[in-house]
């Protein structure tokens, strides 16, 4: 399976300026980004940034930069820009990693780009895991996904919806994991388009996506994908994980 990983990284962040550059067990955090997506087997890896100081830490591990503009709204508009700028072809498959997602399973980014390579007509494909505590369902940070026994998204919303009915008597919830897989040619259509009324009133971008009838495949995760970073707590959570060798 042939796909590639950009990893967009910002240097601004309200709660935790310069959050790529940040000290994780003598790494930046955007080199172990770059290391898990380069453990998942991509072809190829891309940094996009809009910060010179970000290029630089990148360039110094060896990794591969592309400078994108800094009036993205969202990391999607990033990707577009750099399938732009590398004249992708419509079929390429493209993984979007978050440059604060150190401790990310290369095999979730494995899974998510194989989702699109197995359903040709699939625009986007992301991952998704069962909510099991209760609070969890009614908690607006967790964003849902409901889909249908194909694996066809068919909504994500904050509010506690079901998420699908496989051989249970009652629905499952699940809890969304933004973790994203792109057809080349979908980045370039999506980036064209003005937010829609869904995508603003849930504040969730793959609404945009789906009220333009575009597929987006969805699959249970196979491996456990801890929380990115966030906090200053998130940043001390991994810390402790890395400096204990996990």
């Amino acid at each position: 399976m042939t796909y590639w990983v950009v990893i967009p990284a910002r240097f601004g962040s309200t709660r935790l300026p310069g959050k790529p550059l940040l000290d994780i067990a003598g790494w930046p955090m955007i080199q172990h980004v770059w290391m898990r997506a380069i453990a998942s087997t991509a072809s190829r890896v891309v940094v996009a940034t809009d910060h010179a100081e970000i290029a630089d830490a990148v360039h110094g591990f060896g990794g591969e930069v592309v400078m994108t503009s800094g009036a993205h709204a969202t990391g999607t508009d990033r990707l577009a820009e750099v399938a732009q700028k590398l004249n992708l072809h419509d079929q390429t498959i493209v993984v979007n990693v978050q440059g604060d997602e150190p401790l990310l399973p290369p095999r979730a980014i494995a899974q998510v780009a194989g989702l699109l390579q197995s359903e040709p007509n699939a625009a986007m494909s992301t991952l998704c895991e069962p909510i099991v505590a209760e609070e969890g369902r009614h908690n607006p940070n967790q964003v849902k996904v409901v889909f249908d026994q194909q694996g066809r998204a068919l909504y994500f919303s904050r509010a506690a919806i079901p998420g699908g009915f496989p051989d249970q008597a009652a629905p499952i919830t699940y809890r969304h994991i933004g973790l994203y897989a792109y057809r080349a040619g979908f980045l370039k259509r999506f980036h064209s388009w003005q937010p829609s009324a869904l995508e603003q009133a849930e504040r969730l971008e793959q609404l945009r996506a789906l009220d333009h009838g575009e597929w987006i495949q969805v699959a249970v995760t196979e491996c456990e994908i801890p929380p990115g970073v966030d906090t200053e707590a998130d940043l001390e959570r991994v810390r402790m994980h890395l400096h204990g060798g996990a």
